[in-house]
C-alpha cells in the first residue's frame, strides 16, 4: 500500500512457474527517490534458449528501476522516460547476445502512476488492462502476428488464442529490429479504477469479462491468487510462466481532525489534544 498525491494505491504482484523448467517472466513495483508519490509497474515476459529469457527479463527490471529511482518530471516527460528505459534495455540485451551463447528476448508492459493521471508503455504481448470496477475501459494490443491478422480482418477476435501461431510476435526487446513501442494514458483517474499487467502466461486463460469481475470483486493479493490458481487449472499440465500485477486506485484516508480544548483537574489548567475518528 503506497499513496500518489491523488490516491491511495493497493497494489500486489504474482508469480508462478506453470509448468516450466524456469521462471523467465519477471515483475518489479518500483518508487522513485526524486518523485516519492509515484509508482512504476513492470511485467517482462524472457524468451530465449539457455536461460537467455531469464537474463532479458532480468535487465528491463534493473534499467527500469534504476531510470525510475533517478527520474524527473521537470527535466523529462513520462513518455520519454518510457521510451529511454525500452531502448536502453533493448540495447543492453542485444548486446548481452554477442557475449553468450544466448538467444535473449523479452516483452514489456510498464505503467507510471503520478497523481491522477497515468502513462503506461509496451513491447510484444504483455498486456496491460484498465477497469473501472468490472467495466473495461481499454487495453493494450498486442505486437502479434495474430493481432495483425485481426486488424486486417482475416480472423475474428474470438479466434486469436486458439490460433496456431498465437505466440509469434512481430516485436520484443532485444531482436535484430528496432522494437515497436505502443504508448497510452489516461488523466483524471477516479477511485475505483483498477490496472492488470500480466504476461501471456495469464491473460492467455480468460475473458476480459471474468478478469473484470474477480479484480472487482476481491483485495489485490486475493484476486492475484484466484487469477493464478485458475490460469493453472486451465492450463492443464501445460501452463507457461504465469506473472502478473494488480494496482487498484482508493480514496485517500482523510487527514485525521484535531481538536484542541481546556481542561481542569484538581484546580489546575492545561491544554490537551484529541483526536476524533
Amino acid at each position: 500500500m503506497t499513496q500518489t498525491s491523488g490516491f491511495k494505491i493497493e497494489a500486489c504482484a504474482g508469480q508462478h512457474i506453470g509448468d516450466r523448467t524456469e521462471q523467465q517472466d519477471r515483475v518489479g513495483i518500483f518508487q522513485s527517490r526524486r518523485m516519492p508519490r509515484s509508482a512504476l509497474f513492470v511485467v517482462a515476459d524472457g524468451m530465449g534458449g539457455k536461460t537467455g529469457g531469464a537474463m532479458a527479463a532480468e535487465q528491463v527490471m534493473r534499467t527500469a528501476k534504476s531510470l525510475f529511482e533517478e527520474y524527473s518530471p521537470s527535466a523529462q516527460s513520462v513518455e520519454s522516460l518510457l521510451t529511454e528505459i525500452m531502448n536502453e534495455a533493448h540495447t543492453v540485451i542485444k548486446l548481452s547476445a554477442l557475449s553468450s551463447e544466448k538467444e535473449p528476448h523479452s516483452t514489456m508492459v510498464a505503467l507510471v502512476l503520478h497523481g491522477d493521471a497515468a502513462h503506461w508503455a509496451h513491447v510484444g504481448d504483455s498486456r496491460l488492462y484498465r477497469f473501472q470496477q468490472a467495466e473495461l475501459i481499454e487495453r493494450t494490443v498486442d505486437h502479434s502476428y495474430v493481432e495483425q491478422l485481426i486488424s486486417e480482418g482475416k480472423i475474428r477476435p474470438e479466434e486469436a488464442q486458439s490460433h496456431r501461431l498465437s505466440n509469434l510476435l512481430t516485436s520484443a526487446l532485444g531482436t535484430s529490429k528496432i522494437p515497436e513501442v505502443s504508448f497510452g494514458h489516461a488523466n483524471n483517474l477516479k477511485a475505483g479504477e483498477i490496472f492488470l499487467l500480466c504476461s501471456d502466461g495469464l491473460w492467455h486463460y480468460f475473458s476480459e469479462a471474468e478478469l473484470g469481475v474477480i479484480l472487482s470483486t476481491a483485495a489485490p493479493r486475493v484476486a492475484s491468487e484466484r487469477l493464478v490458481q485458475l490460469a493453472r487449472e486451465r492450463a492443464r499440465g501445460a501452463g507457461d510462466n504465469c506473472t502478473l500485477a494488480i494496482v487498484r486506485l482508493e480514496e485517500p484516508e482523510p487527514a485525521p481532525i484535531t481538536r484542541v480544548g481546556r481542561a481542569q483537574r484538581g484546580g489546575a489548567t492545561g491544554t490537551g489534544a484529541g483526536r476524533s475518528a
